[in-house]
């Protein structure tokens, strides 16, 4: 099959417009929408600094290459690549490995947190979680880290490489947890509140196999290897549900995030955001403690219970 826009051949069919692209034309596509939304959702100023999470998946190297590409020629705009280690073996070394390499070449900083500062590591936290997946304690604890490192680098702002199903199946869950307050948080940000880094989500409207097809036609390095506690999350559930829908109906994924849209602003109205606290870890909470401790002090717990028994 042919492209629609050259003769070249095609390497995907876009379903949901009904359009066949070759590699060039669909590298294209992909980075004019990602333009837009870097447009869209963060207004950038001489001298800013962002902070770019990367776990050296396809996503996460995809947003990467692009926000290099649109802003690593601004010598007045600063790039920072945070990592997170959460400690699982035989899965995040390799994948930092690609992330070191690709900011050794390019002249990109990189910081690296662990979970380890915190005296635990995933593999340690797995087997008592209890009740909740592992990837519960793994987002907040990661979350805690990336706010925290983007802060003290000084960032104006936090990319992390959430694309149209993350952001589908998020928003989805909110729904059928009836978390409405949650939704009106879900990035990206348009508040600044203190201590808090805004996130940002160039690739929010990429779907997750064009964000891979991006990665191989591009040439861009990245490790595809399985998180061994993925199977566990809940979330697993609402991606296999929306997949079917959009199978059924291409494009539902983009009318999830275009009805959120929708009603954001009138979320943002209801919900107004108060006075943030500090926990004593230094990190902002609505009350005394913030989640990743109450949830660290707790885990502490019951893996000193379980060595005792």
């Amino acid at each position: 099959m042919k492209c629609d826009l050259c003769s070249s051949e095609a390497v995907t069919f876009v379903a949901y417009n009904g359009s066949h692209l070759c590699g060039e034309h669909f590298m294209k596509y992909v980075e004019k929408r990602v333009k837009k939304e870097i447009r869209k959702q963060i207004d950038v100023h001489s001298g800013d600094k962002i902070a770019v999470a990367v776990s050296g998946g396809k996503d996460s190297m995809v947003l990467l290459h692009l926000l290099n590409a649109v802003f690593g020629r601004r010598p007045d705009v600063g790039l920072h690549v945070i990592t997170i280690d959460e400690g699982i073996e035989g899965y995040r070394p390799p994948s930092m490995d690609i992330v070191r390499d690709y900011c050794s070449s390019r002249g990109l900083p990189l910081s690296i947190r662990s979970f380890s500062e915190m005296g635990l590591t995933m593999d340690s936290v797995s087997s008592v979680t209890g009740e909740n997946s592992p990837c519960t304690y793994c987002g907040v604890f990661r979350r805690k880290l990336m706010n925290d490192e983007a802060r003290k680098i000084g960032a104006r702002f936090l990319a992390t490489g959430h694309n149209l199903d993350d952001m589908a199946q998020s928003i989805m869950m909110d729904f059928a947890r009836g978390d409405v307050e949650r939704l009106a948080r879900l990035g990206p940000h348009e508040r600044v509140r203190q201590g808090l880094v805004p996130r940002f989500h160039p690739l929010r409207t990429i779907p997750e196999s064009e964000s891979l097809l991006y990665a191989i036609v591009a040439g861009i390095p990245f490790w595809d290897g399985e998180c061994p506690y993925w199977k566990e999350a809940l979330r697993n559930q609402y991606r296999d549900t929306i997949d079917l829908l959009d199978y059924r109906t291409p494009g539902i994924k983009f009318s999830i995030l275009a009805s959120y849209d929708e009603i954001k602003p009138m979320l943002y109205e209801k919900y107004q955001s108060g006075e943030l606290n500090r926990c004593a870890c230094g990190e902002p909470c609505i009350g005394i403690e913030c989640k990743a401790c109450d949830y660290e002090r707790s885990l502490k717990k019951r893996i000193s219970d379980l060595k005792v028994r």
